[in-house]
């Protein structure tokens, strides 16, 4: 007779879902979370952040003082989104949030386009 070798049954431990808007949980974070992603200058970076600081407070309740709906705001700030810049300000307001600038340092040489003699 042969000997039949004992498995042991590995248990798959349980995850859950990492989400950043857990993590942004103060007012104070989701301010500094924004403004580190307004300093990159990568438009879908303000996008996501914006999505993740609304997600945290409540997409519906951010919708409603925006003057969205639901949707639109799920829409706007997807990965596939690109809001408008009246859109955007209005999403910062209903965040209770302004938008500032300051002389940059360091700055990449301006991108002007020119402009055609005529």
């Amino acid at each position: 007779m042969s000997k039949i070798a004992k498995t042991t049954v590995k248990t798959v431990p349980r995850t859950t879902r990492f989400d950043a808007a857990d993590y942004l949980n103060t007012e104070e974070r989701q301010a500094a979370y924004i403004a580190a992603a307004l300093e990159t200058g990568d438009a879908d970076f303000v996008r996501d952040a914006l999505g993740l600081v609304a997600r945290a407070r409540g997409m519906s309740a951010i919708a409603k003082r925006a003057g969205l709906n639901r949707e639109s705001l799920y829409k706007a700030l997807g990965e596939r989104g690109n809001p408008e810049f009246s859109t955007v300000m209005r999403i910062v307001g209903a965040l209770g949030l302004t938008l500032s600038a300051q002389l940059s340092t360091g700055a990449p040489p301006s991108k002007r386009r020119r402009v055609a003699a005529q």
